[in-house]
């Protein structure tokens, strides 16, 4: 029986039997109000009812034809339709008094019988006809909701965040979705001036009661969705930590512009990742002087389809640039983003180029062909152990290279170079931190008597690059843990690769040459921590699902990293993010000739048994660079 129900409910009804079923709402209440008024009224007039009814129901039915208070969906009966209803009967009982008045001052013969009309008992039958009518649509919408999804015990018990605009979209977003698969039994926010007021029927808790007992008083919630406009890591933190110990999932609602257009699905409700929870407001960089420094510009993007290099060439197509030169000695990683960005409306404007920065016969048939006017150059090896063990090769790639995409980028023209660096450039403990420590100060060297601007961008770890720890835990986890952690107390500065690519174009408007720009990146972040939030977001328990393995620090690896050196110093820009950092680098004549020395000895090098050699001359070079739990720790003696 109940099926046959849902099968009913389920079909929008015809417009015309929404407008029978306010219509006979109409009659009923007219016919009680006459009765109730005129019975003490020395009684009902059977002739003057009759009259009366057809006059009023033909008034109300036209009024309801000009509003179209039928033509709403009932089940998804919303508050624009109910005042649209409101309005309905207003203008109903208005004209209503109008006519009866003029026609009672006429007094035409063939509707003698129906007068006097009582104002009161129109305004009764106005009031009567509206409760009427709002009761009949509530108390479908009521029925609906609980013969199509009462009974579904596999829907999802959830814990809403969010009580402001947000969250009242987001309630009325998941009731009214028929596929949605959950189950609102809660709200919740932070703002005291909401908190004890009710949504829909359900009253508003202080988040800061979140626990177990409330979980359990309310519904036995599985999941918390958070559904704020404003997304302070800060605050999702909060949220974040009193749900972790009950332990509930935190999922997030896209934002509010997409939510209102449409384009959100409850499949789209994703969970909390731990971008979110980044500890500090991402940071924006979004200016439009970015596109018009690209307008017409052929850039070059060297290291193109690694992590950064991807991500900038992803953005910079969007800009109006004349040329986009994508470069990678990474073959099937250049195919994946050629394909990817295959379908952008500039890609006939992208050129992508297999070749490695060291070639330079290759670079410099590149630079003579294609003339590029800009160069990002992000082409570096990056993985700490792995450039400890092969010293020759971090050497080839972060200093020959850079140095020689440089003197390429002074000797045609190019308006600006900007480098990516790393905060392990900072008082180096590894090859790999030291190598591009040494690149920075070649670019310093070739911008001394260049017409060309030479920038270089430093910045922390980047969440979710090739290689870094987040993409490394989650494949631990789904080989059900351990997490490897090299020590409990490491900690890292991170930010997300959109944030670093935005830096990087910043810095590109931005400078004028010889400058080292740095983030405030707020307070460095504990990867012990990172990890048990990385369990918990992924559903785990720590340790009873998924435990923690202390493994050793790596050779060259710091507990500490940092963004500036002992004795550097930063001055402002126009950006209170981003700064300039004040290096000192002595003597870059002498520097040169070191550098040079360094290149011309890694041509000819023996990769195996000139390690010595070539890491003393990285040493030479940058004195702060001290070897930790490394073979290189010998020439520090």
């Amino acid at each position: 029986m109940s099926n046959l129900w849902r099968e009913g409910l389920s079909v929008n009804k015809p417009r015309w039997v929404i407008l029978l079923i306010d219509m006979i709402i109409v009659v009923v209440s007219f016919l009680a109000s006459y009765v109730l008024i005129f019975k003490h009224r020395g009684g009902v007039e059977p002739d003057a009812l009759r009259i009366q009814l057809i006059l009023v129901s033909t008034i109300y039915l036209f009024c309801f034809l000009i509003m179209g208070t039928f033509k709403g969906v009932i089940h998804k009966t919303g508050l624009r339709e109910l005042q649209r209803m409101v309005f309905a009967i207003g203008l109903g009982y208005f004209s209503s008094v109008l006519i009866c008045k003029v026609l009672e001052w006429i007094q035409p013969s063939f509707l003698h019988a129906a007068f006097p009309f009582s104002d009161t008992q129109l305004l009764f039958h106005a009031l009567i006809a509206g409760f009427g009518m709002t009761f009949s649509r509530v108390f479908y919408r009521a029925l609906y909701h609980e013969l199509m999804w009462g009974g579904k015990d596999n829907r999802i018990p959830v814990i809403l965040f969010g009580a402001g605009n947000m969250g009242n979209t987001t309630f009325h977003f998941i009731h009214t979705t028929s596929r949605t698969k959950y189950r609102i039994v809660a709200i919740m926010d932070d703002n005291p001036h909401r908190i004890g007021n009710r949504i829909q029927g359900f009253r508003i808790h202080d988040i800061n009661k979140l626990n177990k007992e409330f979980v359990n008083r309310h519904g036995n919630a599985a999941e918390l969705i958070v559904a704020i406009d404003n997304r302070a890591p800060e605050r999702l933190n909060k949220v974040f930590k009193l749900a972790e110990p009950i332990p509930l999932v935190v999922k997030i609602i896209p934002d509010t512009a997409r939510l209102l257009a449409g384009e959100v699905a409850t499949r789209q409700i994703r969970s909390l990742r731990i971008e979110d929870l980044l500890g500090r407001k991402a940071i924006d960089l979004n200016n439009p002087a970015i596109a018009s420094e690209m307008k017409d510009q052929i850039v070059l993007v060297t290291g193109g389809a690694g992590s950064i290099g991807s991500e900038l060439v992803r953005q910079l197509i969007h800009t109006d640039l004349k040329q986009l030169i994508v470069l990678d000695q990474a073959e099937s990683s250049l195919y994946d983003i050629q394909q990817e960005l295959s379908a952008s409306a500039n890609f006939d404007r992208c050129l992508f180029m297999v070749g490695n920065v060291r070639d330079a016969q290759f670079m410099e048939t590149l630079f003579e062909v294609y003339r590029p006017t800009y160069v990002f150059h992000a082409a570096a090896y990056k993985h700490v152990p792995l450039m400890e063990a092969n010293p020759y090769e971090s050497i080839l790639t972060n200093v020959w290279g850079s140095y020689n995409v440089a003197q390429l980028a002074d000797k045609y023209g190019v308006s600006k170079f900007v480098m990516v660096s790393t905060d392990k450039a900072v008082n180096p403990t590894n090859v790999m931190g030291a190598t591009k420590r040494v690149a920075e100060i070649a670019i310093s060297t070739v911008n001394m008597h260049s017409k060309t601007n030479f920038i270089v961008t430093r910045f922390g770890n980047v969440l979710g690059s090739n290689g870094s720890v987040i993409p490394l835990f989650e494949k631990q986890m789904l080989k059900g843990g351990p997490l490897t952690i090299t020590d409990p107390n490491i900690t890292r500065y991170f930010m997300t690769i959109p944030e670093a690519c935005q830096l990087v174009q910043e810095a590109a408007v931005m400078g004028k040459g010889g400058e080292i720009f740095v983030f405030d990146m707020g307070e460095p972040v504990k990867i012990m921590d990172l990890a048990k939030q990385m369990i918990r977001l992924k559903g785990y328990n720590y340790p009873e699902d998924i435990d923690i393995k202390i493994v050793g620090l790596r050779p060259g690896e710091k507990i500490f990293e940092e963004l500036l050196a002992n004795g550097e110093n930063t001055e402002k820009t126009y950006h209170e993010k981003i700064m300039i950092a004040k290096v000192n680098t002595p003597d870059l004549t002498l520097q040169k000739a070191r550098i040079d020395q360094l290149c011309a000895l890694a041509k000819t090098a023996d990769p195996n048994s000139d390690k010595m050699k070539l890491v003393q001359l990285v040493k030479n070079i940058v004195p702060e660079y001290r070897s930790q739990n490394s073979v290189f720790e010998t020439l520090d003696k």
